[in-house]
Parts: C-alpha cells; sequence; structure tokens
C-alpha cells in the first residue's frame, strides 16, 4: 500500500463528500468504501482491499458483479436506439414482455416499464384506485415499499416519519406480528393475524379498499416471515370482497428467495406485482408493473392515465431481458434455494458457539440473523427504530464486519445475509467465518 493510492482514495471519498448527498444518512461523519471495480460476489476499493458483498449491493445485485453479458448487451442496444418515446416500441420491448408474462403465473401477462421499486409501487397505487375506483390501500407495519410519497407512506418503515406532515390521504396500517416475537403456536398467530386484518377492512369499509400491498418476502424491516397459510388467506379475503393484491417483489422477486417470486412460496396468484432491482440487478435503473389481463382489459377501450418518459427504456429493456437469460442459463434460481440451506444449516451451528443469536429468519437467499442480549427474554441487542445510543453494540458489529473485509446491510439488531445468487459453499464459509468473529463483540453483552 502506498501514500499514492492511499491519496487517491481519499480524494474520491472527499469529493463525493463534498459535492453528493448521501441516502439514510448524516452527512458528516462517515466513511463510505471508494469502490473501483466488483466482480463475482466481491467488492474491490483503491487501496485494493476485497469486500465480500453480502447483501448484493441493496439486495439488487443478484446475479453478480461485472457480468460483461449485460455490458454487451447494453452496448449493442445502443449501438441500434437509445431511446425513443413510450408511444413507439422496440424489439426488446416486447421480447422483454413476453419473456415477463412467460415467467409470471396465472394471467399475469401485461408489463407497465417504470424506472425503479417506488415508480412501480406508485403506478401500481394508482392503478388499483382507478380500476376499482375505490381509494383506501391497506399495507403493513415493519414494510418498505419505497422513498417517494406514496410509497413512503405505504410503508410501515420509521424513515417514513421525519416526513408523516407530508403523507400521502388514505393509506391504513394493519400490524402483522412475527412467530419468535409472539407468546403462542404459529396456528394462533396466523388465526389472529388474518382476525385483525379481517376487523380492519371491517371497519374501513371493504368497499373503499383499493388493494392490499404487501412484500413477497419481507426485507429490510428483518426478513418478518409470515404465518404459514397467512398469504392464501390474504388472497381469499382479497376476492371475496372484490380487493386487489399486489405483491411488491422489488427485493424478493427474481430468485432472491428459491423461486422467481416470493410469493411462490405460498402458493397465490395476485393481481399485480410490482418489480425492480433483480429484475436489472442494478446494472441499470429499471422496473415493472406485471398487470393481469383481467385488470388491463378494462384499459382497451379506456383511457390509461399512467405514464413516464423513460418507460420501457430501451436501453434498460436490454440489460433486464439478458439478466433475465442469465438466471436461466446459469441455474442461479436452483443455487440459491441450494446455497439457502446450506447458510441455514451453518447458522444452526454458530448458534450453539453465539449466545447472541436469538433468531435465523431466511427464505432462499433473503435472510437475517437477529441478535438478542438474552435468548429467554429476546431482549434486542438494538430495539426497532434505535437511536444512536441504543446502536453502539450494533455499530461496534458492523465496524468489525467491514473492518475484516465484508460489505452487508446491519440495522437495528439485524446481520443481513443475501448475498448474490452465483455464491458458492466456500464463499459462504468464507462470509460467515467474518460475520462469526465480529458477533463475539456482541456475544459479551449477554446476560
Amino acid at each position: 500500500m502506498n501514500t499514492q493510492t492511499i491519496s487517491e482514495s481519499q480524494g474520491i471519498i472527499q469529493e463525493n463528500l463534498d459535492y453528493t448527498l448521501f441516502s439514510w444518512s448524516k452527512q458528516k461523519g462517515i466513511n463510505p468504501i471508494a469502490v473501483k471495480h466488483a466482480e463475482g460476489v466481491y467488492l474491490y476499493d483503491y487501496d485494493d482491499k476485497r469486500y465480500i458483498d453480502f447483501s448484493s449491493g441493496l439486495m439488487n445485485v443478484n446475479i453478480g458483479h461485472g457480468n460483461q453479458r449485460i455490458t454487451d448487451a447494453v452496448v449493442k442496444q445502443m449501438q441500434e436506439v437509445s431511446y425513443v418515446t413510450p408511444s413507439c416500441v422496440t424489439k426488446v420491448r416486447g421480447e422483454l414482455g413476453k419473456k415477463l408474462a412467460e415467467i409470471c403465473p396465472g394471467d399475469l401477462n401485461k408489463a407497465f416499464f417504470t424506472l425503479c421499486g417506488a415508480t412501480s409501487i406508485e403506478n401500481g397505487i394508482k392503478l388499483a384506485r382507478l380500476y376499482t375506483g375505490r381509494h383506501k390501500i391497506l399495507s403493513r407495519y415493519q414494510s418498505y415499499h419505497g422513498s417517494s410519497n406514496g410509497a413512503m407512506t405505504a410503508s410501515g418503515d420509521p424513515r417514513k416519519l421525519a416526513v408523516d406532515s407530508q403523507q400521502a390521504p388514505n393509506f391504513v396500517h394493519f400490524d402483522l406480528p412475527y412467530l419468535y416475537r409472539w407468546e403462542f403456536s404459529e396456528e394462533a398467530l396466523l388465526k389472529e393475524s388474518v382476525a385483525s386484518l379481517e376487523r380492519i377492512i371491517a371497519y374501513e369499509g371493504p368497499a373503499n379498499i383499493a388493494a392490499i400491498l404487501l412484500e413477497g418476502e419481507s426485507g429490510s424491516s428483518g426478513c418478518l416471515q409470515y404465518p404459514a397459510g397467512y398469504l392464501k388467506a390474504v388472497r381469499e379475503i382479497c376476492s371475496k370482497h372484490g380487493i386487489l393484491l399486489i405483491m411488491d417483489e422489488v427485493m424478493s422477486g427474481f430468485g432472491r428467495t428459491g423461486k422467481w417470486f416470493g410469493f411462490e412460496n405460498h402458493d397465490i396468484i395476485p393481481d399485480m406485482i410490482a418489480m425492480a432491482k433483480g429484475l436489472t440487478c442494478g446494472y441499470l435503473p429499471f422496473g415493472c408493473l406485471m398487470v393481469s389481463d383481467q385488470i388491463a382489459s378494462k384499459y382497451d377501450d379506456n383511457y390509461l392515465s399512467l405514464g413516464l418518459t423513460y418507460s420501457a427504456h430501451p436501453v434498460s429493456c436490454a440489460a433486464a431481458l439478458e439478466t433475465l437469460k442469465i438466471y436461466e442459463d446459469e441455474n442461479l434460481i436452483e443455487n440459491a434455494a441450494v446455497m439457502g440451506k446450506y447458510i441455514e444449516q451453518r447458522i444452526e451451528e454458530m448458534k450453539l458457539i453465539h449466545p447472541s443469536i436469538g433468531d435465523f429468519r431466511n427464505t432462499g437467499l433473503l435472510g437475517c440473523i437477529e441478535l438478542v442480549k438474552n435468548r429467554k427474554t429476546k431482549e434486542p441487542m438494538a430495539p426497532f427504530n434505535a437511536a444512536a445510543v441504543d446502536m453502539v453494540v450494533m455499530n461496534k458489529v458492523a465496524a468489525k464486519i467491514r473492518a475484516l473485509g465484508m460489505y452487508t446491510f446491519v440495522r437495528w439488531g439485524y446481520v443481513f445475509i443475501a448475498p448474490p445468487l452465483c455464491i458458492t459453499k466456500a464463499q459462504i464459509d468464507e462470509g460467515l467465518a467474518i460475520i462469526s468473529e465480529a458477533i463475539k463483540i456482541a456475544d459479551e453483552f449477554v446476560y
């Protein structure tokens, strides 16, 4: 390591700090990684330090970093045409729509292309209201659907609290406890959760409710799993009352849970699917709202009041189409299911040596470790929406993880494990060894 290399790294970081703003962060006192290049499951900084990426960026780089098939597809498309208005069509737009229709179950055959997860959610909410003529949207506390105004209001994430005064109207939240912190059986949890939802629907008036919005599998809130049978019950309730079911698959979609979509683990078919992240794996910004034929047919002869300047952007469509081919060619979805089981086995072994591991919730390669101060009382190592004073231990854990050469998502008392779907057992062992070493810090605070 030489002075010139250190100077280059420091200069890059400082220029970013001086001239750009960082998401979800105070702007002073932060120390971001200056990433020079990335390949597979690894990031490399300007000091040539390697970091294993155990959260796939923000749970979006499913195919891994640096896959040049995407580069080639994007360049080829740009050499032909880089942009057309959404009222024009390109070959790749139709091919991508057809491919998504093949992947999606039931009659989810119509794609409205967006820019990201939040715009997929926003347009799903708008379309649900237009189609039903109703105005209320129900969603879960402890969920996240995006940072735009409507998507943030729909979320049950505490990041929205700072902008509550600007929240959008006609959103109603319901609570859904999770099994680890439920005192009774999973059957009792299912019964209470369904009954609670039915009460809220009755209170709000089913004829007023346009849609229920749920994540296919919970992500950044802590991978809070549904009780078995819950989504089936929700699907039945929606069908009974003419309420649309929108599944947010922005994070849990495209192989992340060992299936194309998270909801497929629950044997249901929604009315709309919001997609982004794994659709292009972050190589380009892109999203999609997949809509059932039944909903789409209303607009055969009625005006569809949805539109975006960059809808169906041909270059992003090319990136998405090639990404879908990579999932299939490299058997990444099958690998996610197999590697997920391997991680679960390894975490069970880690529980024997780390008393701070309270719970591990995982589906495929979407999981998180919940750290606690006491397994009996389940007192969290850091509480929900923890203040800075409550994050001392977890900040030390996070710092150790980074120092040992890992990039991953640490939030409150959670350490997330969501590596790219191309990961191998050897790489899992490498990553878990780092987490194990860092968790020793938390172990010291167990009573």
